[in-house]
């Protein structure tokens, strides 16, 4: 695998990935509701002006666990998917490139469009926040460094539903379709196995980090310096279980998740070729 040839194909994949006016219509929605969020947190306590981020960091998790997975799984779905419908990918097989040139080129490509995304959203986010002077820069730099990863697993899963379906439209639907499993049914599937099996705190872990949304939120909740105790026993039995290791369990989880989707993503493609 040529590395010229590769970041050739990354450099045209993040031409095109940025003129996706949805990507950076989520990163400002998110960069605007996490201001948003501080202003009410604040203005709730009887004051006037932004709040530091501490008041606003469970919302703001639960911004991220909507807005990333949506921007990852949109800019994976068409990847792949786009380019076949319009001819494009045909045309590149024919070139002197191999399939992995091609595949991982513009895995670089989607990659660094949707870091660039959440690097605005997170510098505009940050700025606002920090003007209270009372935000833990730490903590916000942990929490974006998680988030980099949950968009990472995500495009990832993006690249499969690309991988898979032949016309964008149907790849954009299926991305959709994905989101609203991980995001909606990823929570209520976990409460219904709860109330109907009554599993055990370890068996409750591991159907938790079944979805990278929730390893995620155990994650950043976890930077944040708070108690897990607000997850209930599953928070309380990750913390006792792994103690000051959890963080590089719960990073190493999310490594894996965007590991194995791209992986999984190359070899569906690898097989299906240009049809």
């Amino acid at each position: 695998m040529e590395l010229d040839l590769l970041w050739t194909i990354a450099q045209r994949e993040l031409r095109e990935a940025l003129k996706n006016k949805w990507l950076w219509f989520y990163a400002l929605a998110f960069a605007g509701l996490a201001l948003a969020l501080s202003q009410a947190g604040l203005a709730a306590a009887g004051y006037a002006g932004l709040g530091g981020f501490g008041r606003t960091a469970a919302s703001l998790i639960n911004a991220l666990l909507l807005f990333v997975p949506l921007m990852g799984l949109s800019v994976g779905a068409g990847a792949l998917a786009g380019d076949r419908e319009r001819g494009t990918l045909l045309y590149l097989l024919a070139q002197p490139v191999n399939r992995a040139e091609i595949f991982f080129g513009k895995v670089v490509g989607a990659a660094l469009a949707l870091i660039a995304a959440l690097t605005l959203g997170f510098g505009l986010a940050g700025l606002g926040l920090a003007s209270a002077g009372d935000g833990n820069a730490m903590a916000y730099l942990a929490l974006a460094g998680y988030t980099f990863l949950l968009a990472l697993a995500s495009l990832g899963l993006g690249f499969i539903i690309s991988a898979l379906t032949r016309k964008g439209a149907t790849a954009a639907g299926a991305a959709l379709i994905v989101w609203l499993a991980l995001v909606f049914f990823g929570d209520l599937g976990l409460v219904g196995a709860t109330l109907a099996f009554r599993p055990t705190a370890s068996t409750l872990f591991t159907l938790l980090v079944a979805n990278p949304l929730q390893v995620f939120k155990l994650a950043a909740i976890y930077s944040l310096r708070a108690t897990l105790d607000t997850l209930g026993a599953v928070g309380q039995y990750a913390y006792y279980e792994f103690g000051n290791a959890l963080p590089f369990l719960l990073t190493g989880l999310l490594a894996v998740w965007t590991l194995v989707t791209f992986g999984v993503a190359f070899a569906i493609f690898n097989r299906r070729g240009d049809q």
